[in-house]
């Protein structure tokens, strides 16, 4: 069996019991770290590697409803969700190393980003230029007066 990694989801709605039982059970898995680029296709014929998949619900920046930077995948089954954790975890995709972790569930609105500006909160705060997460982070972006994210300084 794959085990549970230390990350939790923070807004989880009950108990820690309540999410541990949840996660020990999921056939969900949250996929982080990916290209703002990366496509559905793209996640699917990765992760049909690993078995049978039920859907991909691709994160979403709030505001502007494009992609950035995770994913849910859903599989049939508790095994093939297992071997994607063993198997596709570390992997690279679109040239960046994927993180995959067990999570609860998927439930409407949770596909966006829950950032001040509407992303992934740890894009608020990157300092470095990272072409494949839209350049720099939110905070830096407004300290360079930078208005194109792809611009360099």
């Amino acid at each position: 069996m794959a085990g549970l990694s230390a990350y939790r989801d923070q807004h989880f709605k009950g108990s820690r019991a309540e999410l541990e039982t949840k996660l020990e059970a999921s056939t969900t898995l949250y996929i982080g770290n990916l290209s703002f680029y990366t496509t559905e296709e793209q996640v699917y014929e990765l992760f049909t590697r690993a078995g049978e998949m039920k859907r991909i619900i691709m994160g979403l920046d709030r505001v502007k409803k494009t992609p950035c930077g995770f994913c849910f995948v859903e599989y049939y089954t508790r095994e093939d969700a297992e071997n994607c954790i063993r198997y596709v975890s570390g992997t690279r995709l679109d040239d960046r190393v994927i993180r995959v972790d067990w999570d609860a569930g998927f439930q409407e609105g949770r596909q966006y980003g829950r950032g001040r500006s509407g992303g992934q909160v740890r894009d608020e705060y990157r300092k470095e230029f990272d072409p494949g997460r839209g350049g720099f982070g939110r905070l830096m972006q407004m300290k360079l007066g930078v208005t194109d994210m792809m611009t360099t300084p």
